[in-house]
C-alpha cells in the first residue's frame, strides 16, 4: 500500500459533494446508487482530501440501506413493519445523500447516522 503525505492531496470538495449525489441515482434510473459512488472513490481516495472518509460513509450507508431491505422484505408478514422499515430505509436513502453533500461542501465530516459501521 501506498503511504501518500496531506500535502500531495488535493481538495475537491465538488467531487465529494457530486460522490453523495451520485447515491440518487438509484431513484432516477434505478441501479448505480452503489456502484457509482463506489467507483469515484476508489479511484479518487489517494489523490483527493477527504474523500477516503466520505466514501467509507457512503459504502457504509448503502450497505446498511441494502440489510435494511431485506431484514424489511420478510417483516413484512410480521403485521406490516416491514412497510414501516421499507419506507424509513427509502427515506433515509433518499434524505442522507443530500445532507452529507451539504456537509462535504461545507467542508464538514459525513453524517454516520442509522449506519452499520461496516468500513472504519
Amino acid at each position: 500500500m501506498e503511504i501518500v503525505s496531506q500535502h500531495s492531496l488535493r481538495e475537491d470538495r465538488q467531487l465529494l459533494t457530486i460522490t453523495h449525489l451520485t447515491q440518487l441515482l438509484g431513484y432516477l434510473v434505478g441501479f448505480g446508487s452503489l456502484i457509482v459512488p463506489l467507483i469515484i472513490w476508489l479511484t479518487s481516495r489517494n489523490t483527493v482530501l477527504d474523500m477516503d472518509a466520505h466514501g467509507k460513509a457512503i459504502m457504509n450507508l448503502q450497505l446498511s440501506l441494502i440489510v435494511y431491505i431485506i431484514v424489511g422484505i420478510p417483516a413484512i408478514l410480521l403485521l406490516g413493519l416491514g412497510i414501516l422499515i421499507l419506507v424509513a430505509t427509502a427515506v433515509l436513502g433518499f434524505v442522507m445523500p443530500i445532507v452529507n453533500a451539504v456537509r462535504a461542501s461545507n467542508g464538514e465530516a459525513p453524517s454516520q447516522f442509522l449506519t452499520i459501521r461496516f468500513f472504519t
